[in-house]
């Protein structure tokens, strides 16, 4: 389509050839369908006809640009084209030069080592705190040097586009993700839209990392029967129960011990080894083939230090595994007094989602029995238009960060849905009526956007019951310099609960490039957070039965039958 391509440079035995040039390229095209047919048809008839938009001035400018490139390659000089492509219109002879990522999957220059169980051991080590008041071992002001440079290009990059989310209450940022399947957008949600673009690049990285293996080559295929004294059991996790899988077009098959399946290495930190994993589990499931769950990206996490990736991976367990136990078992949780907080921030927030978006703020104490803060967050319109309840959540060592980051999530949601809500209300009405209707992660929000759904929510919104302070809530009082040592006080109460900690490192060497690390954490026992009523994965996690009566809500274990039948509100 009359444009010239020079580069890349191509060192033998270095990453970054032609054809991760050329996959980059494809894969940041927004018309890439299109473009992968007429790869497909270049590789079946191996020639191309005379491209009609190239003029002879655009093709001598291309034959020079390729002439200098290669006199300073010979000359010994510093190259221009390495790891770079330069792009121009043959025509116009406008150009650009664009950097690209080495692919790890790459057939020509690529070369992952094989997943093992030596490379799987995780020895913890020292990650200093940016400052006595973070949690975080690199600051933003480090990360930004490299991640826009590095990750979002609109013609090359890993990351090809962004938007800036004007209605929200915040500043919302999303960049996309190009997928072979489609696109995907992720959010970052702060107070200025610098930092919340990085934040999403971020969100995207690991959202990369956690879709299939690109940082080892998976190399474990057996059954679980002849894996047993090195591996995790899979009805661990939590399984659907047997009239899910009964269900015509069903896409997951109970499991079976003697069914061969791969599996990758992880490390248990309550066993203190390796352990194996299912790899339909460590990365994301929905369209696997013979897996027996569907599983989410529920407990991944990126950090700028191993250590930091776990201790937020493990969060995002307990945030969600909170939420589901509240839900399920009706739990009805200490309401907060959010100016017991003391925080002029998390004050002037809620204020802000109070008289821009016209919501009020209810704030649940949600900590289960290991004692990590968490909360649940709702959000009631005040308005007569518009999502009804919105909810969220959030979990951190400190509180005020848990509330914090569960109001930016709910802020990200608030005035973009309402033409949406209006538009397909009678949609939502079947789903109020029919949860089996209920098949998408927006369904589960956009349902209790109905104000007749309000009435499911009588178990927590009991204003009857007192307001109660922070300090009274939230008893976690250990704070470190380093967050490894914050990290070691939560695997320590994971211990006497025997809620075993597993860690599948995810890192790709996409983002190793720049230090950073992702990783998956599983905590079987825990709630996996699922979307679509169908794909609800409660059998064989008794622990949501036991404890409501431990925390004091019940008076003994609740019946099976007994948990809440509707579909999750978790957006």
């Amino acid at each position: 389509f009359g444009e010239g391509v020079v580069g890349p440079l191509v060192r033998p035995g270095a990453p970054g050839c032609s054809q991760c040039a050329d996959m980059r390229r494809l894969m940041a095209a927004h018309d890439r369908k299109e473009l992968r047919e007429l790869q497909h048809r270049l590789a079946v008839n191996g020639e191309t006809t005379c491209d009609a938009w190239a003029s002879r001035t655009g093709l001598l400018q291309v034959a020079h640009l390729l002439m200098a490139e290669a006199q300073r390659v010979l000359q010994g000089s510093q190259p221009h084209l390495e790891g770079q492509v330069f792009l121009i219109n043959l025509k116009t002879l406008k150009s650009s030069c664009h950097s690209f990522l080495p692919d790890p999957l790459c057939s020509i220059c690529g070369g992952l080592s094989d997943d093992s169980l030596i490379a799987a051991q995780i020895s913890l080590q020292a990650s200093p705190k940016i400052s006595t008041e973070s949690y975080r071992c690199r600051s933003m002001d480090d990360l930004k040097k490299v991640l826009v440079k590095d990750y979002l290009d609109h013609r090359m990059g890993f990351l090809n586009g962004k938007m800036y989310d004007l209605m929200s209450p915040f500043a919302d940022v999303s960049v996309n993700l190009p997928l072979s399947m489609g696109d995907e957008a992720t959010a970052g949600r702060t107070h200025s839209y610098a930092d919340s673009e990085l934040t999403a690049i971020l969100e995207s990285l690991e959202r990369s990392c956690g879709l299939m293996p690109r940082g080892k080559r998976t190399v474990v295929h057996d059954s679980f029967r002849n894996l047993a004294d090195q591996a995790l059991h899979p009805i661990k996790v939590g399984v659907h129960a047997k009239e899910q899988y009964a269900q015509p077009g069903f896409p997951f098959k109970p499991f079976h011990p003697d069914r061969p399946m791969d599996w990758v290495w992880g490390y248990s930190f309550l066993q203190e080894r390796p352990i194996l994993v299912p790899e339909l589990l460590a990365y994301y499931s929905l369209g696997c083939g013979n897996g027996f769950v569907y599983e989410t990206s529920n407990g991944c996490a990126i950090g700028g230090s191993l250590e930091e990736a776990i201790f937020y991976g493990i969060l995002e367990v307990v945030e969600r595994d909170s939420f589901l136990m509240t839900w399920y078992a009706q739990l009805p949780l200490p309401r907060l007094d959010p100016a017991s907080a003391n925080d002029q921030e998390l004050r002037l927030m809620m204020d802000r989602l109070r008289t821009v978006a016209g919501y009020d703020v209810h704030l649940f104490n949600s900590t289960m029995e290991h004692g990590i803060p968490s909360v649940w967050a709702l959000a009631k319109n005040r308005k007569e238009k518009g999502v009804n309840l919105i909810c969220a959540a959030g979990a951190h060592l400190d509180p005020v960060r848990a509330v914090k980051s569960a109001v930016h999530e709910l802020a990200g949601m608030m005035l973009s849905l309402d033409e949406k809500f209006e538009a397909n209300r009678e949609e939502y009405v079947r789903m109020f009526h029919e949860p089996t209707l209920v098949r998408q992660m927006e369904d589960h929000s956009m349902l209790y956007s109905l104000p007749q759904a309000q009435e499911r929510f009588d178990f927590l919104l009991d204003e009857n019951r007192p307001l109660q302070t922070f300090e009274k809530e939230f008893k976690w009082k250990t704070k470190h310099v380093d967050l490894t040592d914050d990290l070691r006080d939560m695997l320590d109460v994971f211990r006497p609960l025997n809620l075993d900690v597993i860690v599948v490192d995810q890192t790709t060497p996409e983002i190793m490039r720049n230090g950073l690390y992702c990783v998956k954490v599983l905590i079987p026992g825990m709630l996996p957070m699922t979307f679509g009523y169908h794909l609800t994965r409660v059998t064989g996690l008794e622990r949501v039965l036991r404890v409501p009566m431990k925390l004091g809500y019940a008076k003994q274990l609740l019946p099976i039958e007994q948990l809440n039948p509707h579909p999750h509100p978790f957006p």
